[in-house]
């Protein structure tokens, strides 16, 4: 598959440090993509219903496969129109790309996207709290690992990004937009705090199997708000606490902190097993939590978690990968998928330490405290118009294609 999104969200900071015509010029495809809409059908693996491949204001997986930029979407293990990490990634990186080069004709063609982006994931807002919930199935690049409700990861990716769509709004000159996401971003920042269990994020807030497990990069959404100079979406001790509490874990309780970090840890200091990506080590997720780490301070920490990627890849008592470097490896050195782009993320590291100089956004020197009076007070004149957007790109309710003997096998099958 050409170009796959969630995953573009890590590496696209080598692109965008060494080749940003190219970075703008990918996401410039994205974005036409999201206008797109695909009513051919494609049959999803995991439940044997056929959907639509690519509907209106959804952000594809990928760029396509038999028939690239005119066909995307060639991943079908789930359907991807109901991922959560998707948009939210899309805006957060067409932000990021606008403040690094100061392209602002790129800001103006990308914002219809982007807007109809957020209004998209409007419909996964079940309670109208602000907040997105997953829907019990894996439905973000964790594609293995299911989650449920209020998460660490898509909602903080999901508060991050109404920010940047704020500050987007701002660069463009759409002053209504501006409010509108600022006041749903204050209201999603409050829900996703809920998580917070006095040293870490909580997974989800479903009280599933993996509900109080300790998730490497349960703090994504903080690290790209870092990364964009936005404001922090969570305080600074409890993110502190949060990545301290990652490195005890999920870093130094594997292979004495010489494989990078764990996915998924139970806080019995046991790895989580409950996925096949539970309990693997993904590179490129271990140096995005290194680059959180520099953003939040702790560059010691910061280069102690990446150097077990170092020590599994390139050292000479590692595992050999070296320029092939994997995907994702396992607490037993054993690895999947050669050559990832994933890995990539260890410029991220790099934009942490040394941001480049073309780093600029439009100042808004108004007072917070006036601001959000001011959003309170005239953000309804807007609320009318984004949710009938909203309510045009909401999805169909997916109905279960399955037989009857079928859904009672299926039955039988879970009792046991």
């Amino acid at each position: 598959m050409w170009n796959t999104y969630d995953v573009h969200f890590y590496s696209s900071f080598a692109l965008l440090t060494l080749f940003p015509k190219l970075e703008l010029s990918i996401q410039r495809d994205f974005a036409a993509a999201v206008m797109m809409h695909d009513p051919g059908r494609m049959k999803i693996m995991d439940h044997g219903q056929w959907v639509q491949r690519k509907v209106l204001g959804a952000v594809p997986h990928d760029i396509g496969l038999n028939d690239p930029w005119f066909e995307v979407n060639g991943y079908n293990i789930y359907n991807t129109d109901r991922w959560k990490d998707l948009n939210p990634k899309f805006v957060l990186q067409v932000y990021r790309d606008v403040i690094a080069t100061g392209d602002k004709s790129f800001a103006r063609a990308v914002w219809p996207a982007v807007y109809m982006a957020m209004a998209y994931m409007d419909q996964f807002d079940k309670d109208r709290d602000g907040m997105i919930e997953n829907e019990g199935f894996p439905d973000q690049t964790y594609d293995l690992w299911s989650v449920k409700g209020v998460s660490a990861y898509t909602g903080g990716l999901w508060v991050a990004a109404l920010q940047a769509a704020s500050a987007m709004a701002h660069e463009v000159g759409d002053k209504a937009s501006e409010e509108h996401f600022w006041l749903k971003f204050q209201k999603a920042k409050g829900v996703y705090d809920q998580l917070w269990n006095g040293s870490y994020f909580n997974y989800d807030n479903s009280g599933g199997r993996s509900s109080s497990s300790i998730q490497a990069e349960q703090l994504a959404g903080q690290w790209y708000a870092r990364a964009c100079q936005l404001s922090p979406i969570v305080d600074e001790d409890k993110a502190k606490s949060a990545l301290r509490k990652v490195y005890d874990f999920n870093v130094s309780k594997v292979k004495d902190g010489e494989r990078g970090a764990v996915n998924g840890m139970r806080p019995d200091g046991t790895v989580d097993m409950t996925a096949i990506q539970s309990k693997e080590i993904w590179i490129g997720v271990t140096y995005a939590v290194a680059a959180s780490m520099i953003h939040e301070g702790l560059d010691e920490m910061a280069f102690k978690t990446a150097s077990g990627v170092y020590e599994a890849s390139w050292s000479q008592e590692g595992l050999g990968w070296s320029f092939q470097t994997p995907e994702a490896w396992t607490t037993d050195d054993k690895y999947r998928s050669l050559t990832y782009m994933r890995p990539l993320a260890v410029w991220a590291m790099q934009w942490a330490l040394s941001r480049p100089k073309l780093f600029e956004k439009a100042e808004n020197t108004e007072d917070p405290a006036k601001r959000d009076h001011r959003v309170l007070f005239n953000s309804s004149s807007h609320d009318d118009g984004f949710e009938r957007v909203a309510k045009l790109l909401k999805l169909p309710d997916e109905k279960d294609s399955r037989s009857y003997f079928q859904i009672i096998f299926d039955s039988i099958c879970k009792r046991k």
